[in-house]
């Protein structure tokens, strides 16, 4: 099997797939603005696909109450305090950051609707 996406349904997601592409250097693969605003945004080396839409038929998730470890979006980067004041600035709130005892370096955020996402620096990436 090959990993082809995950999915998550937000309150807006067209604004927040704007949010990820400007912030956060993904980019829209496949948009499908009706019936749900799906939108498939693939990280910078389209490995990975993750889709957001907005349907009113399934229950969006309260994720601003829900702890970040029952559900976030990690993304690796070479250094993630870099990163962190611009992700300020366009709407995301620092949830925690973490010195792993491996040498590993974590900032978890939120992002402006509440959704829990990280930038990882790994001492040993795992891919």
């Amino acid at each position: 099997m090959q990993f082809e996406h995950f999915g998550i349904n937000v309150p807006n997601a067209t604004a927040m797939a704007k949010w990820y592409v400007k912030n956060c250097n993904m980019k829209i693969v496949l948009a499908i603005p009706k019936p749900n605003q799906a939108h498939f945004l693939a990280d910078e080396k389209g490995r990975i696909c993750m889709e957001i839409y907005t349907n009113p038929n399934a229950k969006v998730v309260d994720y601003p109450s829900q702890h970040p470890l029952c559900f976030h979006i990690a993304f690796a980067v070479p250094d993630p305090a870099a990163m962190k004041d611009k992700l300020i600035a366009a709407g995301a709130a620092v949830f925690e950051e973490l010195n792993l005892d491996d040498g590993s370096y974590i900032i978890m955020f939120r992002d402006p609707w509440g959704v829990p996402f990280q930038l990882c620096n790994r001492a040993k990436p795992f891919v």
